[in-house]
Protein backbone atom coordinates (compact mmCIF):
# COMPACT_ATOMS: atom_id res chain seq x y z
CA UNK A 1 0.00 0.00 0.00
CA UNK A 2 1.15 3.30 -0.64
CA UNK A 3 0.47 5.72 1.52
CA UNK A 4 -3.19 6.92 2.26
CA UNK A 5 -5.01 8.02 4.81
CA UNK A 6 -6.88 5.63 7.17
CA UNK A 7 -9.86 7.27 10.08
CA UNK A 8 -10.35 4.64 12.60
CA UNK A 9 -13.07 5.08 15.47
CA UNK A 10 -12.44 3.20 18.72
CA UNK A 11 -8.76 3.68 17.81
CA UNK A 12 -7.46 4.15 21.60
CA UNK A 13 -7.82 1.28 22.29
CA UNK A 14 -7.95 -3.14 22.06
CA UNK A 15 -7.61 -3.57 17.58
CA UNK A 16 -8.53 -0.19 16.91
CA UNK A 17 -4.80 0.80 18.26
CA UNK A 18 -2.82 -2.36 17.27
CA UNK A 19 -4.61 -2.03 13.88
CA UNK A 20 -4.00 1.98 13.98
CA UNK A 21 -0.20 0.78 14.50
CA UNK A 22 0.26 -2.07 12.12
CA UNK A 23 -0.88 0.49 9.42
CA UNK A 24 1.43 3.13 10.24
CA UNK A 25 4.15 1.19 10.43
CA UNK A 26 3.08 -0.21 6.42
CA UNK A 27 3.49 3.79 5.38
CA UNK A 28 -0.55 4.88 6.37
CA UNK A 29 -0.82 7.88 7.86
CA UNK A 30 -3.52 7.19 10.74
CA UNK A 31 -6.25 9.53 12.35
CA UNK A 32 -7.77 7.57 15.43
CA UNK A 33 -10.73 8.54 17.07
CA UNK A 34 -12.11 8.05 20.74
CA UNK A 35 -13.62 9.39 23.95
CA UNK A 36 -10.34 9.16 26.13
CA UNK A 37 -7.72 12.05 25.21
CA UNK A 38 -5.25 10.09 27.58
CA UNK A 39 -5.71 6.72 25.56
CA UNK A 40 -5.67 8.87 22.38
CA UNK A 41 -2.20 10.20 23.45
CA UNK A 42 -0.74 6.83 24.14
CA UNK A 43 -0.91 5.46 21.09
CA UNK A 44 -0.29 8.49 18.79
CA UNK A 45 3.05 8.87 20.76
CA UNK A 46 3.81 4.68 19.89
CA UNK A 47 4.37 6.50 16.23
CA UNK A 48 3.46 10.23 16.26
CA UNK A 49 4.41 10.78 12.47
CA UNK A 50 1.58 8.87 10.96
CA UNK A 51 -1.02 8.30 13.92
CA UNK A 52 -2.72 11.57 14.78
CA UNK A 53 -5.59 11.44 17.78
CA UNK A 54 -8.72 13.22 17.88
CA UNK A 55 -11.47 13.13 20.24
CA UNK A 56 -14.70 12.34 19.18
CA UNK A 57 -17.77 10.33 20.42
CA UNK A 58 -19.67 8.64 17.70
CA UNK A 59 -22.89 8.90 19.55
CA UNK A 60 -22.90 12.72 18.53
CA UNK A 61 -23.44 13.35 14.66
CA UNK A 62 -22.38 16.84 14.48
CA UNK A 63 -19.13 16.15 16.50
CA UNK A 64 -18.21 13.60 14.16
CA UNK A 65 -19.09 15.52 10.73
CA UNK A 66 -16.98 18.47 11.90
CA UNK A 67 -14.65 15.59 13.02
CA UNK A 68 -14.17 14.74 9.74
CA UNK A 69 -13.96 17.56 8.20
CA UNK A 70 -11.26 18.55 10.94
CA UNK A 71 -8.94 15.17 9.73
CA UNK A 72 -9.29 16.25 5.81
CA UNK A 73 -8.41 19.96 6.62
CA UNK A 74 -5.61 18.68 8.39
CA UNK A 75 -4.27 15.48 6.91
CA UNK A 76 -6.36 15.31 3.36
CA UNK A 77 -8.93 13.06 2.03
CA UNK A 78 -9.60 10.08 3.94
CA UNK A 79 -8.82 6.84 1.85
CA UNK A 80 -10.27 4.05 4.16
CA UNK A 81 -12.78 4.48 7.08
CA UNK A 82 -12.16 1.67 9.98
CA UNK A 83 -15.86 1.95 11.51
CA UNK A 84 -14.97 0.09 14.62
CA UNK A 85 -15.82 1.91 18.07
CA UNK A 86 -18.04 -0.43 19.90
CA UNK A 87 -19.16 -1.43 23.26
CA UNK A 88 -20.09 -4.99 24.95
CA UNK A 89 -21.83 -5.82 28.63
CA UNK A 90 -22.79 -9.44 29.39
CA UNK A 91 -26.72 -9.68 29.58
CA UNK A 92 -28.84 -12.43 30.18
CA UNK A 93 -32.59 -13.11 30.87
CA UNK A 94 -31.75 -12.14 34.75
CA UNK A 95 -30.18 -8.61 34.44
CA UNK A 96 -31.83 -7.67 30.86
CA UNK A 97 -33.03 -4.32 30.66
CA UNK A 98 -34.07 -2.04 27.75
CA UNK A 99 -31.58 0.36 28.89
CA UNK A 100 -28.48 -1.48 28.59
CA UNK A 101 -30.17 -2.73 25.06
CA UNK A 102 -30.40 1.26 24.07
CA UNK A 103 -26.65 2.20 24.80
CA UNK A 104 -25.48 -1.16 22.80
CA UNK A 105 -27.67 0.53 19.55
CA UNK A 106 -26.82 3.53 20.33
CA UNK A 107 -22.94 3.13 20.12
CA UNK A 108 -22.71 0.05 18.23
CA UNK A 109 -24.94 0.87 15.46
CA UNK A 110 -26.07 4.58 15.47
CA UNK A 111 -22.50 5.28 16.49
CA UNK A 112 -21.44 3.51 13.10
CA UNK A 113 -24.56 5.04 10.98
CA UNK A 114 -23.08 8.50 12.71
CA UNK A 115 -20.12 7.89 10.67
CA UNK A 116 -21.20 6.50 7.74
CA UNK A 117 -23.41 9.10 6.71
CA UNK A 118 -21.28 11.81 6.13
CA UNK A 119 -17.91 9.38 5.33
CA UNK A 120 -20.08 8.24 2.36
CA UNK A 121 -21.38 11.03 0.93
CA UNK A 122 -17.76 11.93 0.61
CA UNK A 123 -16.59 9.07 -0.72
CA UNK A 124 -19.85 9.48 -3.34
CA UNK A 125 -18.90 12.45 -4.34
CA UNK A 126 -15.43 11.21 -5.20
CA UNK A 127 -16.43 7.90 -6.50
CA UNK A 128 -13.72 6.34 -4.87
CA UNK A 129 -13.50 5.05 -1.15
CA UNK A 130 -12.86 2.05 1.33
CA UNK A 131 -15.15 1.39 4.49
CA UNK A 132 -14.95 -1.86 6.64
CA UNK A 133 -17.25 -1.83 9.58
CA UNK A 134 -16.61 -3.66 12.24
CA UNK A 135 -19.00 -6.49 13.50
CA UNK A 136 -18.42 -9.73 15.21
CA UNK A 137 -18.70 -13.62 14.86
CA UNK A 138 -21.02 -12.89 17.43
CA UNK A 139 -23.44 -11.91 14.70
CA UNK A 140 -24.20 -15.08 12.98
CA UNK A 141 -25.99 -16.18 15.74
CA UNK A 142 -27.57 -15.24 19.44
CA UNK A 143 -24.96 -15.98 21.75
CA UNK A 144 -25.20 -16.58 25.27
CA UNK A 145 -24.83 -13.70 27.45
CA UNK A 146 -24.82 -11.57 24.91
CA UNK A 147 -28.58 -10.60 24.23
CA UNK A 148 -27.60 -6.75 23.39
CA UNK A 149 -24.13 -7.47 21.72
CA UNK A 150 -25.56 -10.22 19.67
CA UNK A 151 -28.13 -8.23 18.73
CA UNK A 152 -26.06 -4.85 17.40
CA UNK A 153 -23.52 -7.42 15.95
CA UNK A 154 -26.36 -8.72 13.44
CA UNK A 155 -27.59 -5.83 12.80
CA UNK A 156 -23.96 -4.22 11.47
CA UNK A 157 -23.57 -7.25 9.42
CA UNK A 158 -26.95 -7.17 8.29
CA UNK A 159 -26.48 -3.51 7.10
CA UNK A 160 -23.24 -4.03 5.89
CA UNK A 161 -24.19 -6.49 3.32
CA UNK A 162 -26.92 -4.11 1.72
CA UNK A 163 -24.66 -1.72 1.84
CA UNK A 164 -21.95 -3.37 -0.65
CA UNK A 165 -24.57 -4.66 -2.89
CA UNK A 166 -25.70 -0.80 -3.28
CA UNK A 167 -22.18 0.30 -4.39
CA UNK A 168 -21.82 -3.30 -5.88
CA UNK A 169 -20.26 -2.05 -9.26
CA UNK A 170 -18.90 1.31 -7.75
CA UNK A 171 -14.68 2.13 -6.82
CA UNK A 172 -16.04 2.14 -3.42
CA UNK A 173 -14.80 -1.18 -1.63
CA UNK A 174 -17.24 -2.09 1.44
CA UNK A 175 -16.13 -5.01 4.12
CA UNK A 176 -17.18 -6.00 7.29
CA UNK A 177 -14.99 -7.44 9.83
CA UNK A 178 -16.20 -10.47 12.14
CA UNK A 179 -13.32 -11.18 15.29
CA UNK A 180 -13.34 -14.41 17.51
CA UNK A 181 -12.21 -13.43 21.01
CA UNK A 182 -8.73 -11.06 20.98
CA UNK A 183 -7.52 -10.42 24.24
CA UNK A 184 -8.41 -6.49 24.81
CA UNK A 185 -9.21 -4.88 28.02
CA UNK A 186 -12.91 -5.62 27.17
CA UNK A 187 -12.23 -9.10 27.19
CA UNK A 188 -9.81 -9.05 30.04
CA UNK A 189 -12.74 -8.70 32.17
CA UNK A 190 -14.79 -11.31 30.83
CA UNK A 191 -15.88 -14.60 33.10
CA UNK A 192 -16.16 -17.14 30.69
CA UNK A 193 -14.14 -19.04 28.63
CA UNK A 194 -13.11 -18.05 25.31
CA UNK A 195 -11.67 -20.56 22.96
CA UNK A 196 -9.19 -19.80 20.16
CA UNK A 197 -8.50 -16.32 21.93
CA UNK A 198 -6.55 -14.06 19.96
CA UNK A 199 -3.23 -11.85 20.91
CA UNK A 200 -4.10 -8.47 19.70
CA UNK A 201 -1.06 -7.83 17.77
CA UNK A 202 -2.47 -11.24 15.57
CA UNK A 203 -5.58 -9.75 15.23
CA UNK A 204 -4.50 -6.64 14.09
CA UNK A 205 -2.58 -8.55 10.99
CA UNK A 206 -4.76 -10.14 10.21
CA UNK A 207 -7.42 -7.28 9.74
CA UNK A 208 -5.20 -5.28 7.68
CA UNK A 209 -4.13 -8.59 5.53
CA UNK A 210 -7.92 -8.77 5.03
CA UNK A 211 -7.92 -5.11 4.01
CA UNK A 212 -5.41 -6.17 1.28
CA UNK A 213 -7.67 -8.42 0.00
CA UNK A 214 -11.15 -8.86 -2.42
CA UNK A 215 -12.77 -10.52 0.40
CA UNK A 216 -15.92 -9.18 1.72
CA UNK A 217 -15.61 -10.61 5.33
CA UNK A 218 -12.76 -10.50 7.14
CA UNK A 219 -12.69 -12.93 9.87
CA UNK A 220 -10.59 -14.55 12.26
CA UNK A 221 -9.51 -16.79 13.67
CA UNK A 222 -10.77 -18.36 10.86
CA UNK A 223 -11.34 -21.99 12.22
CA UNK A 224 -13.27 -20.87 15.08
CA UNK A 225 -15.60 -18.39 12.85
CA UNK A 226 -15.74 -21.61 10.20
CA UNK A 227 -17.65 -23.22 13.54
CA UNK A 228 -20.09 -20.59 14.56
CA UNK A 229 -20.91 -20.50 10.56
CA UNK A 230 -21.83 -23.60 10.40
CA UNK A 231 -24.11 -23.46 13.15
CA UNK A 232 -26.53 -21.07 11.12
CA UNK A 233 -27.50 -24.41 9.40
CA UNK A 234 -28.90 -25.80 11.93
CA UNK A 235 -32.21 -26.13 12.91
CA UNK A 236 -33.34 -22.97 15.54
CA UNK A 237 -34.70 -26.03 17.95
CA UNK A 238 -31.02 -28.12 17.60
CA UNK A 239 -29.02 -24.57 17.90
CA UNK A 240 -30.89 -23.61 21.24
CA UNK A 241 -30.21 -26.99 22.62
CA UNK A 242 -26.75 -26.53 22.21
CA UNK A 243 -26.76 -23.29 23.52
CA UNK A 244 -28.34 -24.18 26.41
CA UNK A 245 -25.42 -26.12 27.38
CA UNK A 246 -22.80 -23.39 26.48
CA UNK A 247 -24.65 -21.16 28.80
CA UNK A 248 -24.62 -24.09 31.52
CA UNK A 249 -20.73 -24.49 31.00
CA UNK A 250 -20.13 -20.75 30.94
CA UNK A 251 -22.11 -20.43 34.12
CA UNK A 252 -19.95 -23.36 36.04
CA UNK A 253 -16.51 -21.55 34.78
CA UNK A 254 -17.69 -18.09 36.16
CA UNK A 255 -18.83 -19.74 39.26
CA UNK A 256 -15.48 -21.91 39.68
CA UNK A 257 -13.74 -18.04 38.81
CA UNK A 258 -15.76 -16.47 41.92
CA UNK A 259 -15.10 -19.12 44.22
CA UNK A 260 -11.29 -18.38 43.23
CA UNK A 261 -11.51 -14.87 43.80
CA UNK A 262 -12.80 -15.40 47.18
Amino acid sequence: MSQKLAWITGGSSGIGAATAQKLAKQGWMVAITGTSPGKIDIVCDKDPKFIKGYVGDVTKPKIINDLINQIESDLGPIDLAILNAGMYEGENARNFTAANLKKHFEINVLGVGNCLEPILKKFLERRTGHIAVTASVAGYRGLPNALAYSATKAALINMTESLAIDLHGTNIKVQVICPGFVKTPLTDEADFDMPMVMEVEDAAEKLVAGLKSSCFEINFPWIFALMLKTLKFLPARLYIWLGSKLKDKQNRTKTTIDEKKT
